[in-house]
């Protein structure tokens, strides 16, 4: 017995062999498809590339389409959520929605290309979602946030945000509550408010779509039916959007 070498899908074949058909192989023949599996792949360690290329597009495929599933399964916690900042254009054609944790430094460093993304752009509806993993003062600052959104509303809240995410130095209560009087906002009631049910249930509700979504860093991003999963510089999330677009 003796393989024809035809690449990746002989190899395949090969190793995959029915269990009926191996059933029927006696233990030299077994031992001999072994040999010519072997010879043939150390004679052209190119088909391995080629399998493992064809594995990993398979993979990105499943997964970009487990992506896509959970998207529509949890559309309204994703895209319209009450409890969660909208800004941009509202009625844009595209929603870009972001998972960010205040004390990531790749939130910091896209934070500046995404407000570009969405003006430039213009046509893109911005949500953000208080995603706060990176220890105590990042649950901190996002009870502050989430607090100044339900108490102040939606423009003190990112008014908030932009100072957030490039805050140098500990957060601490006060810290965050000189920030406060700087805002002109009302220091005490916002201070009072942070450590409230409806603030908790903001980000357990957040941590929860996050874990189903299969999140685990910050930043991610919902670019409307795709989901990008870590820091993508400016010109590559143009495209993404653009990709979006057109379907």
């Amino acid at each position: 017995m003796r393989l024809i070498p035809l690449g990746a899908a002989a190899l395949a074949g090969a190793l995959a062999l029915a269990p009926a058909a191996r059933a029927e192989m006696s233990a030299a023949e077994r031992e001999a498809v072994r040999a010519e599996v072997r010879a043939y792949l150390l004679e052209n360690p190119e088909v391995l590339m080629e399998a493992f290329t064809a594995l990993e597009q398979r993979q990105q495929l499943d997964q970009v389409n487990a992506d896509l599933a959970r998207l529509q399964d949890h559309s309204s916690e994703i895209y319209t959520d009450p409890a969660s900042w909208a800004g941009g254009n509202l009625q844009g054609d595209i929603t870009v929605v972001e998972f960010i944790d205040y004390r990531c430094g790749y939130c910091r460093k896209a934070n500046a290309e995404v407000e570009e993304l969405v003006a430039s752009d213009g046509n893109i509806r911005f949500v953000l979602k208080e995603y706060p993993i990176l220890g105590e003062e990042s649950v901190l600052a996002s009870r502050f946030a989430i607090s100044v959104l339900q108490i102040a509303g939606p423009e003190p809240y990112k008014a908030v945000h932009d100072k957030l995410i490039t805050f140098r130095g500990d957060i601490t209560t006060e810290a965050l509550g000189r920030l406060a009087d700087e805002m002109k906002l009302d220091r005490a009631a916002i201070l009072a408010h942070m450590d409230k049910d409806e603030v908790t249930a903001v980000i357990a509700a957040n941590h929860k779509l996050a874990e189903t979504l299969e999140i685990s860093g910050t930043p991610t991003f919902v670019v409307d039916r795709t989901m990008v999963r870590g820091y993508v510089p400016l010109d590559g999330m143009r495209q993404i959007v653009e990709g979006q677009r057109k379907g």
